[in-house]
């Protein structure tokens, strides 16, 4: 792997934080902004629309730009979102700052994942997206249950402050380590990536990617009120629960991205089974807070093992528009991160608690199990794709990166 991508899975830290932390800081923004929980749970779907959104418009409008001017820009724009967040007096700007922090967030993961995978050949890019998500899973290690523990300790603004200054850190190690990658020969043409959703592949690979993220999201979204409503744990036992989340979500990554690129359809089909298993022992079994301590870790470890995988398929059914299969794998993910939530808190103010949380995140995998089912079965009758170049990067000085082949 080139220096490079391991300094946008560093990037990725901060962005990855900032996106999940406020699942254990809902009840002091609640208290603070004197909102219901599921209304300041929404704070998470409205990072969730604003990456929907964003990722395909800024992968679309920085298309023909150079891309280490546009991660550089990207960066500075989130972290300047974490910093009004931090000084939002009301609940609609903190809301407006979430959205502005998610658009840039979801530009970076857009062209980012485009420069990891051109960096790589083919039968590298889950490795290179499990290096980015790396990131993402260490978020959820460190980032945030520091997030958690800051909130408890010195109010929920410093966890905003934290990642504005973890901005920065990663500001400066785009700059000092991102080479200068030019553009194609053939420049990319706005129609020729968008003739990629000509293909129901395309679309099957959405709908199973935001199902399988969107499940475990629906609950994780209120797992600091599942521990300690349901499961009766003190809250200063969250940041350490979400800890172990993440400690899941780094062993799932790694395992996935090591097997993703040989055993695609089995990574995506095994691991939101386990999901789906732990999902529904978790409705059943909240109550018990062992047993809801250790699915937390399990769930982190089951949906990170798919991550890989459903990176690398988009790229495999999209590779002729590297832009906009990144951008769209990041709408996908935060498709399931806006409805998971959504689903979570409506079945939460139907009276349902916030066990039933799960119950409501079992049934999107079960459907996401039965789309990857049927994308499996139309890609054993489809003919190879013709193999092809369709990007060429400048090698780092430190690597010999290869032209992408789709």
């Amino acid at each position: 792997m080139p220096v490079a991508v391991y300094i946008l899975g560093l990037s990725v830290f901060a962005l990855g934080t900032s996106e999940f932390m406020l699942s254990g800081l809902l009840g002091s923004i609640a208290e603070d902004m004197d909102v219901s929980i599921p209304r300041a749970g929404l704070l998470i779907s409205a990072f969730a629309i604003g990456m929907v959104v964003g990722a395909p418009l800024l992968a679309v409008g920085t298309l023909r730009l150079p891309r280490r001017a546009t991660l550089i820009a990207l960066i500075s724009l989130f972290g300047l979102g974490q910093v009004a967040g931090a000084l939002a007096p009301s609940y609609e700007l903190l809301f407006a700052s979430r959205i502005v922090s998610a658009l840039a967030c979801a530009g970076f993961w857009a062209v980012g994942a485009a420069v990891a995978v051109a960096m790589v050949d083919k039968n590298q890019r889950a490795r290179a997206m499990a290096v980015m998500i790396g990131g993402l899973s260490i978020a959820n290690v460190l980032g945030v249950p520091a997030g958690a523990f800051l909130g408890e300790h010195l109010g929920w603004r410093s966890a905003f402050w934290s990642v504005g200054a973890a901005s920065a850190v990663a500001l400066v190690g785009i700059l000092a380590r991102i080479p200068r990658i030019p553009l194609p020969a053939e420049r990319p043409t706005l129609g020729r990536e968008l003739r990629i959703y000509g293909d129901r592949q395309v679309w099957l690979a959405i709908a199973i990617t935001a199902l399988g993220a969107g499940g475990v999201f629906c609950a994780f979204s209120y797992l600091s009120p599942l521990l300690t409503d349901v499961a009766g744990l003190d809250s200063k036992w969250v940041p350490w629960v979400l800890g172990l989340f993440g400690v899941g979500a780094l062993i799932g990554t790694t395992i996935g991205g090591r097997v993703a690129d040989a055993h695609l359809f089995g990574v995506m089909i095994w691991g939101i089974t386990a999901s789906t298993v732990f999902l529904t022992v978790l409705a059943l079994l909240a109550g018990a807070a062992t047993v809801a301590v250790t699915l937390s870790f399990l769930l982190g470890v089951s949906a990170f093992f798919t991550a890989p995988a459903l990176n690398a398929r988009m790229f495999n059914v999209a590779g002729a528009a590297p832009t906009l299969a990144g951008a769209t794998t990041t709408a996908a993910f935060n498709l399931g991160n806006t409805g998971g939530p959504w689903l979570g808190g409506t079945v939460i103010d139907a009276g349902l608690g916030f066990s039933a949380t799960a119950w409501a995140g079992a049934a999107m995998t079960v459907t996401a199990i039965a789309l990857a089912a049927v994308a499996m079965r139309l890609d054993r009758r489809t003919p190879p794709r013709p193999t092809r170049v369709v990007a060429s990067v400048a090698p780092a000085a430190d690597s010999a990166a290869e032209p992408v082949r789709a």
